[in-house]
């Protein structure tokens, strides 16, 4: 195998682990065979300020630096890339709006590139943040326009990106009109004055409220 296609595969490994982070499907059984504890050579500069401000370990970094810069060996990933990575994991749907609104979730700076740091900022935050930190990300990413508020449409289309992306796969097959309803009673919920658009106290205090959403934030707890 040539050290590109080697390099390949495993930025797409560490892709499918983002993303089960992301999704809540990783369990602790599968970690190890995620993220192989081997010798890293490279090391990130900044290394020391990285480990103060998340809460990976040096070893972590170290591992995970080494998948990013195998792949993407300026330092960046750009939009096209991000939509690659989640196309060939989604061959069976469109998962291009889903990874858009994804890359700009982690692109804190929205200068059209997400870093190194962009990336171990945020899983720091889905694998070990407080409750508090994950629901601001998750706010975060449902603000499509970064305005501070979350609109129907906002919500609707990050629904609909994700029942496009899962394609077929979904069991039973859901019906074209299923995200708007989804969407619409999630929606009133979270809205509680009205007003036609979610805050994010009014988001964080339901999600703090809803049994479902607090289990699906524990399954990021102490996986690795």
């Amino acid at each position: 195998m040539s050290c590109r296609k080697r390099c390949k595969r495993e930025f797409l490994k560490f892709a499918q682990y983002l993303f089960r982070l992301i999704t809540g499907t990783l369990n602790a059984d599968s970690v190890e065979d995620e993220l192989e504890l081997s010798a890293v050579r490279h090391r990130p500069e900044g290394l020391e300020q990285l480990e103060a401000q998340t809460r990976f370990s040096r070893k972590e970094l170290q591992i995970l630096y080494r998948g990013f810069k195998n792949e993407c060996p300026s330092g960046v990933v750009n939009e096209d890339t991000f939509k690659d990575i989640y196309s060939q994991f989604f061959p069976q749907g469109d998962a291009s709006t889903y990874a858009h609104f994804l890359f700009n979730a982690f692109d804190t700076d929205h200068d059209g590139s997400v870093s190194f740091e962009d990336f171990v900022t945020g899983l720091s935050i889905l694998l070990r943040g407080t409750v508090q930190e994950k629901l601001n990300w998750a706010f975060n990413l449902y603000d499509i326009n970064k305005d501070g508020y979350i609109t129907k449409e906002e919500m609707l289309d990050i629904m609909k990106a994700i029942y496009n992306m899962m394609g077929k796969c979904t069991y039973p097959i859901l019906k074209e009109e299923t995200p708007r309803q989804h969407v619409e009673i999630f929606f009133q919920k979270m809205d509680k004055n009205k007003d036609g658009v979610v805050t994010i106290d009014e988001f964080i205090d339901c999600c703090q409220n809803d049994e479902n959403i607090m289990r699906s934030m524990q399954l990021f707890e102490n996986v690795i």
